[in-house]
């Protein structure tokens, strides 16, 4: 797999959404993380990518990372895979940037199937540990052992953001820096 840069990566978001998120068994871990994750994209120029669950009954992205992805481009969906959605699927077949970095919930669900899926379209895919979620700890645990077994590589949010400086001599450095230790 190579390097994850800022040149050849982009992030999925998976249905961070209001109804589903406080259901989750690490959900006051989890949302800071992922905030953590969309601050440190925006100070970064990544580009995010982030996906609704039927937004009509699950609601819409939890408000506290709804103002950080106002840049992102937003697909809803009603398939589990991300890739099942049409739209979805072209964004990430056409995109020149080889590197997907997936933060989401459900784990074992819409998570592993759109990773999967990534990864049959060619794709180097990471996935934030820290950044994702399920129900039950059995449900998550045994769904990153599956994904890790079929080619995903772990990481957690500081790593990325670090990996994709590269440098401390890097703009956004000291930014990242305040973020990772919550002095941002």
């Amino acid at each position: 797999m190579a390097r994850l840069t800022s040149e050849n990566t982009e992030v999925l978001l998976i249905d961070f959404q209001e109804k589903i998120v406080p259901a989750m068994h690490n959900a006051s871990e989890l949302i800071p993380c992922a905030k953590r994750l969309v601050q440190g994209c925006g100070i970064l120029s990544l580009p995010m990518v982030v996906t609704r669950q039927y937004p009509k009954g699950l609601g819409d992205t939890v408000e506290e990372l709804r103002e950080h992805v106002a840049n992102a481009t937003v697909y809803d969906k009603k398939t589990f895979s991300c890739l099942g959605t049409d739209e979805i699927r072209a964004h990430f077949s056409n995109s020149s940037r080889a590197n997907v970095l997936i933060a989401g919930i459900e784990t074992h669900i819409c998570v592993l199937q759109t990773a999967l899926d990534l990864l049959s379209l060619g794709k180097n895919v990471s996935l934030a540990v820290d950044g994702t979620g399920s129900r039950t700890r059995l449900d998550m645990t045994t769904a990153l052992e599956r994904l890790w077994r079929m080619g995903v590589t772990p990481t957690t949010v500081e790593s990325f953001l670090f990996e994709t400086l590269e440098t401390s001599s890097s703009p956004g450095f000291k930014e990242i820096s305040k973020l990772v230790t919550g002095r941002l």
